[in-house]
This record gives C-alpha cells, structure tokens and sequence, in this order.
C-alpha cells in the first residue's frame, strides 16, 4: 500500500509540475524532459487545463533557445539572471560555485516552477521567458558557457563568462566606478568637438 501511495504521489506531482509548465509556455519536448510524461499526455493535458476554464497560453513549436550568449547582452540581462540564478541556488538547483547539478528531474523541476515564480513576483516586467530559464539552468550546470560568479568588489552572485578577458561586476559597482572615475577633459573636450562636426 505504501509503493502504490508513494507512485500516486509521485505521479501527481508530474502532472503538477506540467500544468505549471503549460502554463509558463513551455514546449512540449522540455515539460516531457522535466517530468518523464509523454507527448500524448501533455497534449491532453492541455486540452483539460484549457476545458477546466484555464487562459489560453501560446504553444511555442520548434526548438528551445540555445544561446547562453542571450543572458549576456544587456546591463538589465545580466541583473536578470543574476537574481534568477541566486534564487536557484538558495532552492537548491544550483550551488553558487560551478552550477554543477543534474539538469532535469521531477523534484528539480517542482524546485524549477518555484524558482521562476518567485523570479517573476520580484520583477516587475521580466525579460527572461521560462524557456530561457530552463536554458540559464543547465547552462549553469554544465559549468562550461556560463558560470556563477561573485563581483569582486561586493560579492553579489553574478552569472559570469570563464572566458571573458576581465573579471565581471555586478551592475551598481561598474556605475559607482564610472562615477568617482569620469572620463578626462581631453577626451570629454574631443567628443564634443566629433559631435558638433557632424551637425550639419
């Protein structure tokens, strides 16, 4: 009686965990990733969320985002993922040094749900889709493209490039330096003057 409560259980939290990635937009092939169901029942699934009076969500086709290039590409990015990573570490998906963790699972993926929904309470208009946080998730785990890092002058956890030629800084330490350092008089003097040649 106990294996059969723990297997009902357990597969309850599957269908669980894929009513919140249905809802969060995920495709198809990532929610069978993440919970072990198949095809057929995730598209079930989402015919019984949509009869049960649920919002229509958009059924993305096609491949999932596989460029870890996309976390790095502006200040408020990077600020992003930054909080979304700290936020897995402290729910346990990843550890704060190399990210090295197992990718999927039924219980990482419950940790996931979690993880994305405190994301999105804490900013206002996110611009990090569900898909591209399964993407920073096992980018991170792997260790390799991107890693979790600390800005050498705050320690705040950063999501960081091993390859990058200098060490990275949180966002408000790069201001604040570039603030107590503005640029020289010359070079402000030099801006203006390319400036007002290309008026016409």
């Amino acid at each position: 009686m106990r294996i059969s409560d723990d297997r009902y259980s357990r597969d309850r939290l599957r269908l669980d965990i894929a009513m919140h990635f249905i809802r969060f937009e995920a495709r198809t092939h990532t929610t069978r990733q993440w919970t072990g169901l198949t095809d057929d029942r995730i598209r079930k699934l989402y015919r019984a969320y949509l009869q049960d009076g649920g919002r229509r969500v958009a059924r993305h086709r096609g491949k999932s985002p596989r460029q870890s290039a996309f976390f790095m590409r502006t200040a408020r990015l990077r600020q992003e993922a930054a909080a979304l990573a700290s936020i897995c570490c402290l729910l346990g998906l990843l550890d704060g040094g190399t990210g090295a963790r197992p990718a999927a699972g039924v219980t990482r993926a419950a940790a996931l749900c979690q993880a994305y929904e405190t994301y999105r309470s804490l900013v206002s208009m996110p611009a990090i889709s569900f898909e591209h946080a399964v993407l920073l998730v096992e980018t991170l785990a792997r260790g390799q493209e991107l890693r979790c890092g600390g800005c050498p002058d705050c320690g705040v956890l950063l999501v960081t490039d091993p390859y990058a030629l200098h060490p990275a800084r949180c966002v408000r330490c790069a201001e604040g330096e570039a603030a107590d350092n503005p640029a020289p008089a010359r070079h402000r003097s030099r801006t203006a003057q390319l400036a007002g040649s290309a008026q016409p």
